[in-house]
């Protein structure tokens, strides 16, 4: 009962901090903030989350277990269909969550930017000490793989269906894929609700050619 208050009063601090986020901006967030939002203090506030990273990190967590959740979703909705049009739906799906969640996709961006940057040793002023104190840096780093490991296991099956021609590594292909989606989540993040043209080119346009892309990529053998 106790865990259940405990995790029920986390649950209402981060949704609190992913308005205040949404509205102002990470750095320009304050903790009296969140917690005024949250209808706690900042006592209170603090017995939960230490600092600001970590809050920011628990929401990036939510939002990639919600993208992992979709991906579970898009996979078994697409069991008896090929292996291409799980991944192709794979690719939608994520471009389509992002769409919906402006927040959770920059969230989830940051963090694969600062993996990425960090992986090989270099860069290591960037993990804070509130990061690596932070107990959802943890959780992170535990399931931060699972989306491409899960858009490899598809093109696997399609290559074994016939769906999927090319002869290219499933991993290289996977993140040729993601390129183009980040690319995608770029733009929309960058024009937050006011999702207009670019250029006189509608997103949806652009978002239905990177999905006719990835289709041709996979279904042509060889470059």
């Amino acid at each position: 009962m106790k865990d259940e208050k405990k995790n029920q009063k986390e649950s209402i601090i981060i949704l609190a901090s992913e308005k205040v986020f949404n509205e102002v901006g990470f750095k320009n967030a304050k903790m009296e903030d969140i917690a005024k939002r949250a209808d706690i203090t900042k006592v209170t506030l603090y017995t939960y989350f230490q600092s600001k990273e970590n809050l920011y990190l628990a929401v990036t967590f939510k939002a990639l277990q919600l993208l992992i959740q979709k991906y579970y979703e898009t996979i078994d909705k697409h069991k008896d269909k090929s292996g291409l049009e799980s991944v192709i739906a794979i690719f939608d799906s994520f471009m389509s969550f992002c769409e919906q969640n402006y927040l959770y996709s920059e969230a989830l961006l940051e963090y694969f930017a600062l993996v990425r940057s960090t992986s090989d040793g270099t860069n290591e002023a960037k993990l804070t000490e509130a990061v690596k104190d932070s107990i959802y840096h943890v959780k992170l780093q535990d399931m931060q793989n699972l989306p491409f490991k899960l858009t490899v296991k598809e093109i696997e099956r399609g290559k074994r269906d016939g769906s999927i021609l090319t002869t290219l590594d499933p991993m290289l292909t996977t993140l040729h894929g993601w390129t183009m989606v980040v690319g995608y989540v770029k733009v929309i993040s960058a024009s937050g609700t006011n999702a207009t043209p670019l250029f006189k080119v509608s997103l949806s346009d652009l978002k239905s050619l990177n999905l006719k892309l990835a289709r041709h990529m996979f279904q042509t053998k060889t470059f």
